[in-house]
């Protein structure tokens, strides 16, 4: 799905075993939503994607977040036919590309 123009340096994306794959940023989402960090400046996103979950359930933003960082769909539309709005969209493409920043870094 993705070639040398990698919008994400997702494994999927770039081919490179160093990367973080979609599954590891998945992982990561669902636990800070679990166990939110305290007074870290990232919390509230720990926050609202708990709050994303609760109202969605956990499959739909996993598709949010394989559209965005594989398939290369913007925020807004990587909602579609999921039920979910677009502001959702944007908070859970926004989360994923700052926790793969942080996976990366790792």
């Amino acid at each position: 799905m993705c070639d040398t123009d990698a919008l994400y340096t997702v494994r999927e994306c770039t081919g490179n075993p160093g990367h973080p794959s979609v599954d590891d940023v998945i992982e990561l989402i669902l636990n800070r939503a679990q166990n939110p960090r305290e007074d870290h400046q990232d919390a509230h996103m720990d926050q609202a994607m708990a709050t994303i979950i609760d109202r969605y359930g956990e499959e739909p933003v996993r598709t949010v977040i394989h559209r965005v960082l594989v398939e290369h769909y913007p925020f807004r539309t990587a909602t579609v036919d999921l039920e979910m709005r677009n502001i959702d969209g944007i908070r859970i493409g926004t989360t994923a590309g700052w926790f793969l920043e942080e996976l990366n870094v790792d």
